[in-house]
């Protein structure tokens, strides 16, 4: 008689979690179609989306543009506003500020400005900028889909979300599924983690997820 090996199951890895009143721990979310999600697997959440390039204000002077614009793990949502505050001949500076009224730091032309909420390149152009140019970057919401935690993501799912629940196949379509999100204990070497994540990059999901009361035991 041929052996049927059992598939991992969630409390092969979930000790605990908030079952009252309403299964707190848990939430239903909507898994992006092209996934293909196991149970334990750790969850990542598209929240953001960044466009590639600034938009140049119509007044502007100078005809230079802002390219290779992306975003990194504190990218706010909402509008960055990039201002020339000193001009010169193919140089000049630019004030960054962030969509919450932030003071990032200056950025210069011709210099690639990296930054963990924006990263992105001023390139000088005919004529040259003015004090008073400007250009926005619009950051929108993401559409709040969860996809397998991804660490070289920008749009906010390199962060940890949650745990799967169960088996979600979305490889055609977007699929509804269950994630454990909040206040509960699981043993961390069940969890589920893509090929090749780092020591470091698992810490930092772990310190993320214990930020929303899911914490980890090496043994049950």
């Amino acid at each position: 008689m041929p052996v049927q090996a059992e598939g991992k199951r969630l409390y092969d890895g979930l000790v605990g979690e908030v079952e009252s009143p309403s299964r707190f721990s848990r939430e239903e979310v909507t898994i992006l179609s092209g996934e293909n999600i196991g149970v334990l697997e750790v969850l990542g959440k598209v929240s953001k989306v960044i466009p590639t390039t600034g938009t140049a204000n119509a007044g502007n002077t100078g005809q230079g543009t802002m390219t290779l614009v992306t975003g990194g793990d504190d990218t706010q949502v909402g509008t960055y506003t990039i201002t020339c505050i000193t001009a010169a001949s193919g140089a000049g500076a630019f004030k960054v500020v962030a969509p919450n009224g932030e003071a990032l730091p200056d950025a210069a032309v011709g210099v690639a400005y990296a930054n963990d909420q924006l990263n992105f390149t001023i390139n000088d152009g005919t004529p040259d900028f003015a004090v008073g140019d400007s250009f926005t970057v619009a950051v929108a919401a993401g559409s709040g889909k969860c996809v397998a935690i991804d660490f070289a993501a920008v749009d906010g799912s390199q962060q940890a979300y949650g745990i799967a629940a169960g088996d979600y196949d979305a490889t055609s379509a977007d699929v509804k599924g269950v994630a454990i999100v909040r206040d509960a204990v699981f043993i961390e070497s069940a969890l589920v983690w893509p090929t090749g994540a780092t020591a470091g990059q698992k810490a930092r999901a772990l310190a993320e997820l214990k930020a929303a009361g899911i914490v980890t035991r090496v043994a049950a």
